[in-house]
């Protein structure tokens, strides 16, 4: 059903405004994804950001609780919820565009279709989109790691989830260049462009929380829905 959905948008991309390029109306579906599914992009990439600057504060109550895991697990909640955080935020994006990648995939793995759906429109800067790209990978992969940094947990911290972070940080960019090296450059191209906005939509959003902490006389980590809170002890 999804991959008929997407099939059908894509076609009428590529025959109406993609200018008969398969490489631009990928960009366009990508554009409509993340049109569509804004709210929860955003609620995810703020509480990641959120989350980084209150990294301290979580490890001091691992340590402070480190014998004590309902406890600790009850103060991290108490925190999540006081800065209007979702934890899992993160991952229910995965979950939504799951559908999306697989239903993409199932789109673009026959190279036959694409000929005959796209013709010579399924080619761009030389390469099949329908077979596996070195350099899309490479650049996702990129893209992937740059996305990685601007979220990572602060290293001020120290912790455990500081020590996390940078562990995903280079192992989220090598996994994206595993997997993207054996599927069409198509998916790449997807995956690359999608990333790029989560990056332009990091920038805005750290804007806006520096914009609001300046307002505030940066007392205090802003939570989830750009308000502030001041310091508290646990």
């Amino acid at each position: 059903m999804i991959q008929e959905i997407i099939l059908s948008v894509l076609e009428w991309l590529y025959n109406n405004l993609a200018f008969h390029n398969l490489f631009v109306a990928i960009l366009l579906l990508t554009l409509a994804v993340r049109v569509v599914l804004f709210p929860l992009f955003y609620k995810s990439s703020k509480d990641q950001l959120v989350m980084r600057e209150l990294s301290p504060k979580m490890e001091e109550i691992k340590t402070l609780y480190k014998d004590d895991r309902q406890k600790q697990a009850e103060e991290l909640m108490r925190l999540y919820k006081e800065h209007k955080l979702n934890p899992l935020s993160g991952i229910l994006i995965l979950v939504v565009q799951l559908p999306i990648f697989i239903a993409l995939f199932k789109v673009f793995r026959d190279s036959e279709l694409l000929t005959s759906l796209f013709g010579d429109g399924s080619m761009f800067l030389g390469a099949n989109l329908a077979l596996p790209s070195i350099v899309v990978s490479i650049v996702a992969a990129a893209l992937q790691y740059v996305s990685g940094r601007m979220t990572e947990p602060g290293s001020k911290s120290g912790g455990s989830m500081a020590k996390f972070g940078k562990m995903m940080l280079y192992m989220m960019p090598f996994l994206t260049l595993f997997i993207l090296l054996k599927l069409p450059a198509a998916l790449g191209v997807y995956w690359a462009v999608s990333t790029a906005f989560s990056i332009g939509q990091t920038l805005v959003i750290k804007r806006r929380l520096a914009y609001s902490k300046s307002r505030n006389g940066n007392a205090g980590v802003t939570q989830g829905d750009g308000g502030t809170y001041p310091p508290h002890g646990v």
